[in-house]
């Protein structure tokens, strides 16, 4: 059955990139490259590095999602991924190689093309059925009404084989279990139209009900596939997470003659001591102890924070962190599944498999109406034949029964609804990923949010500007020479000056982990770490670099993150209508109350790593539904753990994977209007419930009495389902 759940194009797929991966192979070609690309945000972003890749030598061509916030780069043989890497550093981008194969393993989605190829196929069908309905209903009689009733049924039974096998399948797979769901009903339904209608086409019976059959299938898709459409298709979380892993390693070997050798390997062929080497700009392939070598560390994958640490020999790193500024050789402790990238994308399937066990209020609703469907309509045929004795009549009155309670307008309940809120939502920049996440929105009294990247930009900017135009001009020219995120600011505050002083800064080196120095009109300057320069640093409050030029006393230059727009009216709205509001962050102690002081966030946590996220937000799910908001691939397994989740834009793969909603725009004072929203979608779905339960109390009645043919019932189930949608627009 699998190799039908697809559109014969879908299935031809696979076979195609299977032919193309062996044309490449015979051609010479080399595989893809994919970059991660975190800071690319706009149009222009995508044109600056498309042609700062293809300027490259051996580059044939660069192409950049922004959606997924990637670039596929093919390139000849001698291409690697740190060249690449180091062009995108040059022309200001942040970029780290992707594991290409497990990408391409989640990155086709067939589920959406199947749906829409089964639509179009019901909807044809139909159609046509209907056409030839026209006919019957326009009083042709005898051999022509037979001859249009089994032109019908060459055209319904293949269709409805092929439109809706969703439905028959999800329900062979509930029953097989021993349980029911809305497809139970609706299959039954299906199927028993089309059986009656055969039965009466062979007897030469008046009535036939294939275009039923068929309206029935299509209503239902259209649902479906508007379900699917509202959400982006997501991949797992814990696959990206995956993918993020560093796919070769420098293995420095013992040579016969001078020092080491240096070999690239497959990360598999390590082992637990082997020496790594890792350069500046690098990922860090395994978990392992620095041997030699300083440098500063990017730990933003399991802290989440921009600011880099000192690391030296004997400074335990962990995979997927960043190697800024020295290069370093460092022991492997732990390789592959067991290092802590790895561990943290187990935390991350563990939590995705808890959460979908949510029920939704659809399944809630098919355990109780799908039972009483089928014993409704067992009991009618068994009435009607014991009082008639007429099997063709008990048949009939069963099939209008199961037609006219057949839960189109339940299933119609919560796409309709759901398509109805997205949209609202999309207008005012936030995107619905998951099915249920609207439902579970809905419920939240809690709200946990990440620091650094999503109640703060991410971005340090200087504090102040007390400081003179030479010394601005100094430090930018010589924090060009490096890719701290604070020598980066100020790089960009001297990009634009015109006076020619600090070009005249010359002979500029970078001393890993402590900053840089140079020569400025014969003068030795500095710039960096306050203990490197013999700074006074006990008046900072925040991240500071220092400038010292010749024997003058060192310059401090105070940086700050500023507050995401829209930050303070979100907390504040979320508390006045008394949702409990919670701060975590891996962030100092110093930081983080400094920011839920500013925010009023009565709870915070500092120094906080990915799986203590996890364990903090899975405490608090005991007695509260909780909305995580967070941005980093540390906030990943959290997000994957709370109730429903939400990510900015801005956010890395695995985060916005993880996430329920993403924040497309930068302001996040939308967040306490999508908890109404998804509130009054909640209202809006129930409202639909009753709809389709008072319908049938009218309707089945008038069934079960006889006085409804099957066909008079479909028209009863279609208008039914149209109320239902009208119901869901009231959202917009």
């Amino acid at each position: 059955m699998s190799s039908m759940a697809a559109c014969p194009a879908c299935a031809a797929a696979p076979a195609a990139e299977a032919l193309a991966a062996r044309v490449q192979a015979a051609t010479g070609q080399h595989e893809p490259i994919m970059l991660s690309l975190p800071t690319v945000h706009c149009a222009a972003c995508i044109s600056a590095v498309e042609r700062g890749l293809l300027a490259t030598k051996g580059v044939t061509n660069a192409r950049v999602n922004l959606t997924l916030k990637r670039v596929r780069v093919e390139a000849e043989p001698e291409v690697d991924a740190e060249a690449l890497i180091s062009v995108l550093d040059g022309i200001g981008f942040e970029a780290h190689e992707l594991d290409a194969d497990t990408i391409a393993a989640t990155q086709t989605d067939t589920a959406g093309r199947a749906l829409l190829m089964r639509l179009a196929v019901a909807f044809f069908a139909s159609m046509n059925v209907m056409l030839l309905s026209v006919a019957v209903w326009s009083g042709a009689e005898g051999p022509t009404r037979d001859m249009f009733h089994w032109i019908s049924a060459a055209i319904a039974f293949p269709a409805v084989g092929f439109a809706a096998q969703p439905f028959f399948a999800s329900a062979f797979s509930a029953l097989s279990k021993g349980r029911m769901n809305m497809d139970v009903p609706i299959a039954l339904a299906i199927a028993l139209a089309l059986g009656t209608s055969l039965y009466e086409t062979m007897h030469s019976g008046e009535y036939a009900y294939f275009d039923a059959a068929l309206t029935l299938t299509c209503f239902l898709l259209a649902g479906r596939y508007l379900d699917h459409r509202t959400r982006a298709v997501a991949r797992s979380a814990a696959e990206e997470l995956a993918a993020l892993e560093v796919p070769r390693a420098i293995r420095l070997s013992d040579g016969s003659t001078g020092g080491p050798t240096e070999e690239v390997v497959p990360l598999a062929a390590l082992a637990v001591g082997d020496h790594v080497l890792v350069r500046p700009g690098s990922r860090m392939p395994v978990d392992g102890v620095i041997l030699t070598g300083e440098s500063e560390i990017d730990r933003s994958l399991l802290t989440g924070e921009t600011l880099p640490i000192f690391a030296a020999p004997g400074y335990q790193i962990s995979a997927g962190e960043v190697n800024l500024t020295g290069p370093l050789v460092i022991r492997a402790t732990a390789i592959g599944r067991d290092s802590s990238l790895h561990q943290m994308a187990d935390l991350v399937a563990i939590a995705e498999s808890g959460r979908s066990r949510y029920t939704s209020l659809a399944d809630q609703a098919a355990k109780l109406y799908a039972p009483g469907v089928h014993i409704l309509a067992l009991a009618s045929f068994i009435g009607w034949y014991f009082f008639t004795r007429d099997m063709r009549q008990a048949i009939n009155v069963a099939a209008a029964v199961l037609i006219i309670t057949c839960p189109c307008a339940l299933g119609l309940a919560v796409p309709a609804v759901t398509t109805a809120a997205s949209g609202r939502l999309f207008k005012r920049g936030m995107l619905i990923k998951h099915e249920t996440a609207l439902e579970r929105l809905a419920q939240v009294d809690c709200v946990v949010f990440d620091k650094t990247g999503t109640l703060t930009t991410g971005t340090p900017i200087l504090a102040s500007t007390e400081h003179s135009e030479l010394d601005l001009e100094i430090a930018g020219a010589l924090a060009k020479g490096s890719s701290h995120p604070l020598a980066r600011a100020l790089a960009q505050m001297g990009a634009g000056s015109d006076v020619p002083n600090a070009q005249l800064v010359t002979d500029i080196v970078e001393k890993p982990g402590y900053g840089l120095e140079g020569m400025w009109n014969d003068l030795p300057v500095r710039l960096g770490r306050g203990d490197w320069l013999g700074a006074d640093t006990s008046g900072a409050t925040g991240p500071s670099t220092y400038l010292k030029v010749g024997a003058s006393a060192a310059v401090s230059f105070g940086f700050e993150d500023t507050l995401r727009m829209g930050a303070e009216e979100a907390v504040r709205e979320l508390l006045s209508r008394g949702i409990e509001v919670h701060l975590l962050s891996g962030d100092t102690e110093a930081s983080v109350r400094t920011l839920a002081q500013t925010l009023n966030i009565p709870t915070y946590s500092a120094r906080v790593l990915p799986a203590q996220k996890a364990d903090y937000v899975n405490a608090l799910s005991e007695s509260h539904h909780v909305l995580m908001v967070g941005d980093g691939l540390n906030d990943t397994a959290a997000l994957a753990a709370a109730h429903v989740s939400m990510s900015p834009a801005t956010a890395l793969d695995a985060a916005r994977v993880a996430s329920d909603v993403v924040l497309l725009g930068n302001d996040l004072s939308v967040l306490p209007d999508a908890l109404k929203t998804a509130q009054n979608a909640t209202k809006r779905i129930r409202e639909n419930f009753r709809i389709a339960t008072l319908y049938n109390v009218i309707a089945v009645p008038i069934a079960v009495a006889g006085l409804a043919t099957p066909l008079a019932a479909a028209l009863a189930m279609s208008a039914s389902s149209i109320t239902v949608s009208l119901n869901a627009l009231r959202l917009r």
